[in-house]
């Protein structure tokens, strides 16, 4: 498995995935308090219960949502506060019930879709345990009118409605078990398929990107420049003498020479451009949105860098690069770009290597 540093870049982001699922959450408030507003408008409860669902259901969110805005959440273990909320929206539709029974019809289908928001998200541990104390709480509510109330038909609807809560609620903690498995099967599947893809991008060796990426993105950044009619540059840069330098550092030297150099070329270039090796000791940089003469800074850069880089002594003032580069022309061929490209390298190893030409047709160096 492969380890993750966790920034605060990705704190933060998931702070705001946990905010954004509250608000989810608290729309199913307000439909829930629709589906009671409905009540009230019918004569079927008093508007006193409607005033009551809407502090509860309004304090319970302040409270959750202040909670995630100062960070609390983060000092305890479970800082999606799935549990707690669960809970909450539970325990008030409870107390809905108890105050006015005939909202029990709108306590079943509230209370399963509120285990389904929650069902792939809370252990299955924690599923039963919501399914007992939803149980006890029902049982307590239908205890206490029983107690209070003489209405023989409601409390008969209301043991009916025990007996089936008691049995579908644990057939629905097994489901959400279930659930759950499929879950982290399918997301153990989806993390593997795209350790597979970035693994076909890349160059085993080296780590950066392979021929076949790059000659594809190359391809995805022609078609954006000729839509967008941005400035798109290419380099391609190949190091000198690698032949000797293997025979004289062996091919383990040879590869780390590689390895460094990939190093070099990947700290020099921004996240939108694309490095990777084309064959052998042959790279190509991608500079999309980049015009001539900001593209020759970032390739002398990396020529400067290589040639000054402190080496293992055989290799100490040795290692060098030749770099060709040139601009896009609009309605070119990929082809005829590397094409001109690789020409400008040639001309580099031929003018005595370390050194970065630019493709004469494209010596407009006009920053875009």
């Amino acid at each position: 498995m492969r380890a993750r540093h966790v920034s605060p870049l990705d704190t933060h982001a998931r702070q705001d995935a946990r905010i954004r699922r509250l608000m989810l959450a608290g729309v199913l408030a307000l439909i829930y308090l629709l589906v009671i507003c409905i009540f009230y408008l019918q004569g079927l409860i008093a508007l006193s219960v409607l005033q009551t669902n809407a502090v509860l259901m309004g304090s319970g969110f302040l409270v959750f949502r202040l909670c995630f805005a100062l960070g609390l959440n983060l000092k305890i273990q479970e800082k999606n506060l799935r549990l707690p909320i669960t809970i909450s929206a539970i325990g008030i539709m409870l107390y809905t019930v108890y105050i006015a029974p005939i909202t029990q019809i709108a306590f079943i289908p509230f209370l399963f879709l509120v285990m389904a928001f929650v069902m792939h998200r809370l252990s299955p541990r924690e599923v039963l345990f919501l399914a007992g104390a939803t149980l006890v709480g029902y049982a307590l509510v239908v205890a206490s009118h029983y107690a209070t109330r003489t209405d023989s038909a409601m409390l008969t609807l209301e043991c009916a409605q025990l007996l089936v809560l008691a049995v579908t609620l644990p057939g629905f903690a097994v489901l959400a078990n279930r659930v759950q498995r499929l879950q982290s099967a399918l997301f153990k599947a989806n993390r593997k398929i795209r350790d597979i893809e970035e693994d076909a991008q890349r160059d085993v060796l080296l780590g950066c990107f392979n021929r076949r990426y790059i000659v594809a993105a190359l391809e995805q950044q022609k078609r954006l420049a000729d839509e967008t009619g941005t400035p798109l540059c290419l380099a391609v840069i190949d190091l000198d003498h690698f032949k000797r330098i293997n025979d004289e550092a062996g091919h383990l030297g040879g590869d780390e020479v590689l390895r460094v150099f990939t190093r070099i070329a990947q700290k020099n270039i921004r996240d939108g451009d694309v490095f990777g090796r084309y064959g052998g000791e042959e790279f190509l940089l991608v500079l999309p949105e980049t015009a001539l003469l900001a593209a020759l800074n970032v390739a002398e850069r990396i020529r400067e860098q290589v040639e000054h880089f402190e080496w293992d002594e055989k290799l100490r003032n040795r290692v060098t690069v030749s770099i060709g580069l040139t601009q896009y022309l609009p309605g070119e061929s990929v082809l005829d770009l590397f094409s001109r490209t690789d020409t400008a390298m040639y001309l580099a190893k031929q003018g005595g290597r370390n050194q970065v030409v630019v493709e004469e047709p494209t010596l407009d160096l006009g920053i875009a």
